[in-house]
Parts: C-alpha cells; structure tokens; sequence
C-alpha cells in the first residue's frame, strides 16, 4: 500500500521480532528434547493414548501425518493426527506434543467454551482475514479521490480484521490450556518422571510463544489499520 506513509510499519517491528524469536524458540527447544528418551519407553502414540484412554476417550483415532510439527486435533472427525518426528519417536518432545493435542481433545470432549468458540470463528476468519486488506485499500484509495464512502469502506476492513485479532485473542488461552491439561496428565499418568517435568514443561512453553507472537502480529496490524486510518482523517 505505497499511498500511505510508510512510517506504520515501525508499529509491525517489535512484533516481527517476537516471531521470529518464537519460532527459534520452539525449533531449538523441540530438537534439543527430542535428543532426549524419555525414561518411559513411550513413544508420542502411546503417550496420547494413555491419555486419551485415561480420559474415557478410547474412541478417539490416532493418525499420523507427514510434516514435522503439523500435529493437530481435528474437532471434524474427533481425532488426533501426530507428525513423523512425535508418532513414532521415544523422546520428551514426542511425548509433549503428543499430550498437548490430547488437551485438546479432552477439551472437545467436556465442551471448553472457548474452544467452541474457536472453532465457530475458524470458517469466518478464513473468509475474513483475505479480504480485510483489500477492503481497507480499496477504501483508503477511494479516500484519496474524494469519494465519502471510501472512509466508510476502511473502516468495514479494519472491523473485519478485528475478527482477525479475535481469533488470536481467543486461540491464546485455548492452547495454553491444552499445555496445562498435558503437563498435569503427563505427570499424574505417570507419562514422564519427575526429572523430566521441567523439559516437557520447557516443550509446552515454547510452543505457546508462537501464539503469543500470532496475537502480538494480529495486533501490531490492527493499530497499523488504525494508525493509517488516523493520519488519512
């Protein structure tokens, strides 16, 4: 968008900076404890199934999928899909990961609210998050040529990324409460030892930052819509 200043992207720096450190974050830590087995013998299936099973979800199918951290609960179909570095593999990494989407599970399976609500936004965000900056430019060059509605027009954008922002705001606590959910089973399931808590604790964390750093980037570019809004009034 070269019509506006360019000086609304220094609202984006820090934000950027937070992903990239998270996604360091989450790569180095997963591959450090996947260096390290698990005292258990476990691998990240059994460990899920322990937990689904403990949790009266013997039900729910285990998938492996292709891709490394592309592990998911897929509320569609009630299952939990693991990746190729966590299915088969006896590390604290594997078994982390592999409880996490368990969470999730469970928190399907008791009705989370947030997380029902997650899944309500997702069709509405995927629609939503590709028209929100089209909408807005489109409005800011109408503003540009004198047209009244055009002010109108940004602003629809900018609500319409806020629904954006509404799914990060909400995703956050649905995932850290599926990481406080594994790391409790882990531990009362008998999962991991004692002396394995704090790496799989370490697991669970990193991965939560990538979501800090969505919400913060969802953020960043919502003030950025407002910013450019503002100085175009």
């Amino acid at each position: 968008m070269p019509y506006y200043s360019d000086w609304t992207l220094i609202i984006l720096i820090p934000a950027i900076i937070l992903s990239f450190w998270a996604q360091a974050k989450v790569s180095s830590t997963f591959n450090k404890y996947s260096q390290v087995r698990n005292s258990r013998g476990f691998t990240g299936a059994d460990a899920a199934r322990r937990m689904l099973n403990a949790n009266g979800l013997d039900s729910v199918p285990i998938y492996a999928v292709q891709g490394t951290l592309t592990d998911h609960f897929d509320p569609r179909n009630n299952s939990v899909s693991l990746s190729d570095p966590v299915v088969d593999e006896k590390s604290i990494s594997a078994i982390a990961v592999a409880c996490h989407e368990c969470g999730h599970a469970i928190q399907h399976n008791q009705g989370y609210a947030l997380l029902r609500l997650r899944d309500n936004l997702v069709p509405l965000v995927n629609l939503t998050s590709g028209f929100s900056w089209p909408v807005a430019l489109v409005g800011l060059l109408m503003m540009a040529s004198g047209y009244a509605f055009g002010g109108t027009l940004f602003n629809i954008g900018i609500i319409l990324f806020g629904l954006v922002v509404l799914f990060h705001l909400v995703t956050l606590p649905v995932e850290l409460n599926a990481s406080n959910r594994a790391l409790r089973q882990m531990i009362d399931l008998g999962i991991v030892s004692p002396e394995e808590q704090a790496g799989a604790k370490k697991v669970l964390s990193a991965a939560a930052m990538t979501y800090v750093a969505a919400l913060a980037t969802a953020l960043a570019n919502m003030l950025r819509l407002i910013a450019i809004r503002g100085s175009r009034s």
